[in-house]
């Protein structure tokens, strides 16, 4: 699973997705598919494919439109199911059948 995965399913599922940097920073990808370390004041010391790929955990946060009732509450997801949902997403496209065009 890559952080492309991620950008596309946080923005296909209108999500933010959450994890913990080995740092203990924090990375943020959210409903645009923007990854972003909110606590980072200088140049980064580390790669964010790197620390993705070191973490187990992950917190899903639907995005919360004003004025919505009954909000769901975030999430914690493990890798594996995180990666089958990022995989899944690639297969949720409708294929084109030849014979739809007739």
């Amino acid at each position: 699973m890559k952080l492309a995965d991620l950008r596309k399913l946080a923005i296909r599922k209108q999500i933010r997705i959450c994890f913990q940097l080995k740092n203990g920073m924090e990375c943020v990808v959210n409903e645009k598919g923007v990854a972003q370390v909110p606590s980072l004041k200088a140049p980064p010391q580390f790669n964010l494919e790197d620390e993705l790929a070191g973490a187990l955990t992950f917190v899903m946060e639907p995005v919360v439109v004003a004025g919505t009732r009954n909000v769901p509450k975030p999430s914690t997801i493990g890798r594996v199911e995180l990666a089958a949902l990022a995989a899944a997403g690639g297969e949720a496209a409708p294929a084109h059948d030849e014979h739809e065009d007739e």
